[in-house]
């Protein structure tokens, strides 16, 4: 019986790492490099192969998908309890303008003392704020006493951002924390890496908050109106407790350093933030206008309970994206690539426009809202990976919250300017704001844009720097 020829001395059996034995299999492969005629695991078999990773994600989800309920629940327990829409809209807006201040503070204290020490005691304060902000609705509190409950709430940390964060500390430099060969191959995989950690994490945003409002409208429409916000600060609380419970991945806490700024740079004064938090604004507007005018929209044909399953599909369109544009490997830098992504939320956006102007027809606005809305991950996980890459490492939770804060206030303006032209003009015209706001978003990225390559995280420790 003929043997098989043998395996080449170049290629051997076993790779030794810094911290594993891991075995290599060789063997021959086809013409389309697989190996054995077997394809090789994809980007997100390889990211979640990463120690820890599935425990700590598993956590982050379930804390995430109440971002997506409150609001929708608040809405529908201040209205069904006080018969006032306005109430319940402006004290939803009080929340997020208090988000908006506190949010970065907490952030702060995250990147000083460590996830778990400042995540559980800010979600369990922000979750004594929605329970108490039941009892208010529920027994007939004082207006101000809603206002002040859900401003309670702005202590709700950032998970995505957290969950970023730790993605980053996982994938630099391999995973291994230092100690391998800095060369650019390996560069390039670990860019490669994070953006795929990236495009899954903006994928489980818009997931999140896809099944957020679905789930809260059921719970409160099959159970009592309060049940939205019950279950939300039960699974907000559950979901970062047993995300912290995952030590081995958290970020380590940096030393200070000497310096004007013991802690790093503040991220507002490194280099290129300033003008990438604007286009988070303009980029915010886009989504708080369409949100408002779709409903406005719905709600001129009278249908409008289906408005949410409308908005639905935009979400749906671009988490497919995301999680497509994750499994893709990145084209040049992502200096180069955010304004081709603005450029295509740009166009996608006058799709709206276009069905409600020529048709009339909400099921034709479905469709457009589908396609619209693939072109909002790329240009996410893009401007995110930009705050990632400008943001001093010390300080990345806060950084990535500003991020998120520049697109909470961006969502504010936006549902004022929509809901000013459905209401003035018409709904029709008010899918000319979100394509207005795009617009902005990239004008303002073409004139911010510099020429220097891949910037670099500012205030690295010296003893923290990675070594050859």
């Amino acid at each position: 019986m003929p043997q098989p020829p043998p395996r080449p001395p170049s290629q051997p059996l076993f790779a030794v790492t810094q911290d594993s034995l891991v075995i290599a299999d060789f063997g021959p492969r086809d013409r389309s490099g697989t190996n054995g005629g077997h394809r090789p695991p994809g980007p997100y078999r390889r990211l979640f192969a990463v120690p820890g990773a599935r425990a700590f994600t598993a956590g982050n989800l379930i804390a995430r998908v109440p971002m997506g309920m409150f609001s929708v629940s608040a809405v529908i327990m201040i209205a069904g309890s006080r018969g006032s829409y306005a109430l319940a809209g402006a004290v939803t807006a009080t929340g997020l303008a208090a988000t908006a201040v506190v949010a970065p503070w907490t952030a702060r204290l995250v990147d000083r003392y460590g996830q778990a020490r400042i995540a559980v005691p800010a979600t369990a304060l922000a979750a004594l704020g929605s329970l108490t902000l039941l009892l208010c609705a529920r027994y007939g509190a004082p207006d101000w006493a809603l206002f002040a409950a859900y401003a309670a709430t702005a202590t709700t940390p950032n998970t995505g951002g957290m969950s970023r964060a730790r993605w980053a500390h996982l994938l630099k430099d391999g995973g291994t924390g230092g100690g391998r060969d800095n060369s650019e191959d390996n560069s390039r995989a670990d860019g490669e890496a994070l953006h795929t950690a990236n495009s899954f994490e903006q994928a489980a945003d818009e997931f999140c908050f896809m099944l957020g409002p679905v789930l809260a409208a059921f719970l409160c429409g099959a159970l009592f109106p309060e049940a939205g916000t019950l279950v939300g600060a039960v699974l907000m609380m559950t979901g970062v407790l047993l995300f912290t419970a995952q030590r081995s991945t958290e970020p380590p806490v940096r030393p200070r350093v000497a310096g004007p700024h013991p802690r790093g740079t503040p991220p507002l004064r490194a280099p290129g933030m300033r003008p990438l938090l604007a286009v988070c604004l303009a980029t915010g507007a886009v989504f708080g206008s369409m949100e408002v005018v779709t409903i406005a929209f719905a709600d001129e044909r009278g249908h409008r309970a289906a408005a949410g399953a409308v908005l639905a599909l935009q979400a749906a369109g671009s988490c497919a994206a995301g999680l497509l544009y994750g499994s893709l490997r990145p084209a040049g830098p992502a200096e180069r690539r955010h304004p081709w992504c603005l450029a295509a939320m740009t166009a996608l956006m006058t799709l709206p426009l276009l069905a409600a102007a020529l048709t009339g027809s909400l099921l034709v606005l479905a469709g457009a809202l589908l396609v619209a809305g693939m072109a909002t991950a790329p240009t996410m996980i893009t401007n995110m990976a930009l705050v990632q890459s400008r943001t001093p490492e010390d300080r990345l939770n806060e950084g990535m919250t500003l991020a998120v804060t520049g697109l909470l206030g961006g969502m504010a303006c936006g549902a004022a300017a929509g809901g000013w032209a459905a209401e003035r003009v018409s709904a029709t015209a008010g899918y000319g704001v979100p394509v207005a706001a795009a617009a902005s978003a990239l004008l303002l990225a073409l004139l911010t844009r510099t020429n220097r390559g891949p910037a670099t995280r500012t205030s690295r420790p010296a003893s923290t720097a990675p070594t050859a």
